[in-house]
This record gives C-alpha cells, sequence and structure tokens, in this order.
C-alpha cells in the first residue's frame, strides 16, 4: 500500500480536491487496493471545517465524489505514517519541514514535480479560480499514476 498524505495551508481547498482527486483516479485505474490519500493542513485556521464551497463545487461539476472530511493539521507523527508527503507550494514544503523536523527520507514532493515541473498549485483560496487549480491537481495526480503503475508493472 502507498500512503500519501496532501497538504496545503488550511485543508480545506488544494489538499482536499487532491484526497479526492487521486482516490477517484485510483479507483479508476484500477489501483484502490494499492493507493490510499489523506490531506491536512499546515496551519490550524480551519481545523474542524469542511472543503471549501468551491472545491465542492468543483468535483460535482466534473463528476467526482467528495472525500467527507474535516481539516486536520499534520504532524511530526504523520512523517513515519505516509510514503509520500505531498505540498501544493514551496510554503507548504517549508512549513512541513518545520512541523516533522526535516525530511531525512526524501518524503516531501510539491505535486507537480511528478508532472515534471516546479510550479506550485495557486491557492484558490485567494484567487478564487478552482477551476485552474483543479486542473494542475489532475496533471499532479495522472503524472502520480503513471509512476505507481510503472513501478508496478
Amino acid at each position: 500500500m502507498i500512503k500519501i498524505l496532501f497538504v496545503c495551508h488550511g485543508n480545506i481547498c488544494r489538499s482536499t480536491m487532491a484526497e479526492s482527486v487521486m482516490t477517484y483516479m485510483a479507483a479508476q485505474h484500477g489501483l484502490s487496493n494499492l493507493i490510499q490519500a489523506a490531506s491536512a493542513a499546515t496551519s490550524q485556521e480551519e481545523i474542524g471545517s469542511p472543503p471549501h464551497p468551491g472545491t465542492v463545487r468543483k468535483l460535482r461539476e466534473v463528476g467526482i465524489p467528495v472525500i467527507p472530511h474535516r481539516a486536520v493539521q499534520m504532524t511530526r507523527k504523520d512523517y513515519e505514517k505516509y510514503d509520500y508527503i505531498i505540498g501544493m507550494d514551496q510554503r507548504n514544503i517549508c512549513n512541513m519541514q518545520r512541523i516533522t523536523g526535516g525530511d531525512p527520507e526524501g518524503k516531501f514532493y510539491k505535486l507537480l514535480e511528478f508532472a515534471d515541473s516546479d510550479r506550485d498549485i495557486a491557492d484558490p483560496w485567494y484567487t478564487g479560480n478552482f477551476d485552474k487549480t483543479y486542473e494542475d491537481i489532475v496533471e499532479g495526480c495522472n503524472a502520480f499514476i503513471d509512476k505507481v503503475s510503472e513501478l508496478t508493472v
């Protein structure tokens, strides 16, 4: 089982969208028994909050089930629990490093690294553009699925 933790600032927009997209894509590719996704925040600001209405709207629009979720904060123990800890932007990566005390096993990635890009996934909390966030998340998740598929062949 490959365990992935998607991380963003508040765990209500990008990381929850990525968790739902990855869970859906894994099922579509017959990889549900191999990939397990979860999500968390680097901040405490939204702890207990449901996914942002913009995230819910976008996922419903494209027919992807929204994973039932309440925002949680990433902990140091998550480093041991997950194989991949995937931040949405460079600031998330810095905060993930702070929370865990470092990344000695090389588990930290930005999502679009899997698509050979150093781009950040823009935060729709500020941009209001959930469509662009969704497109970038799909690009990163597709690239991750391709990587996993290559490893399991």
